[in-house]
């Protein structure tokens, strides 16, 4: 597995797995429309079954990319007219700084 870079491309490997199986699924579908073509739908059906073979020997939900650590601002107001208060998230003892924080998804994975 390839270390994540902050993009969500993932691997050639799982790109042609998941290609496979919507393949798969169009012709299914298109045989559906056509008729239905029961032969041509489990012609599709087949191949959506190759795809998902494909994807466990590629291991397609291994295929996690890390992104960096998010900055999420973290001021929210609670009034009910729009006008701006000293409150903030987690009510009086939350946040109250003006600015985004930087938070770590491994120490604190909720934001």
């Amino acid at each position: 597995m390839s270390e994540g870079s902050g993009s969500h491309a993932g691997r050639l490997s799982s790109w042609i797995a998941v290609t496979i199986i919507f393949i798969g699924f169009v012709v299914g579908g298109v045989a559906l429309c056509l008729g239905p073509q029961w032969i041509m739908f489990w012609v599709g059906a087949g191949i959506v079954v190759a795809g998902l073979l494909v994807s466990w020997m590629v291991h397609l939900f291994s295929d996690v990319v890390v992104d960096a650590p998010r900055v999420i601002p973290e001021i929210v107001d609670y009034s009910l007219f729009g006008s701006r208060s000293a409150r903030r998230r987690g009510g009086e003892q939350g946040e109250v700084l003006n600015a985004p924080v930087s938070t770590d998804t491994e120490q604190t994975p909720h934001g």
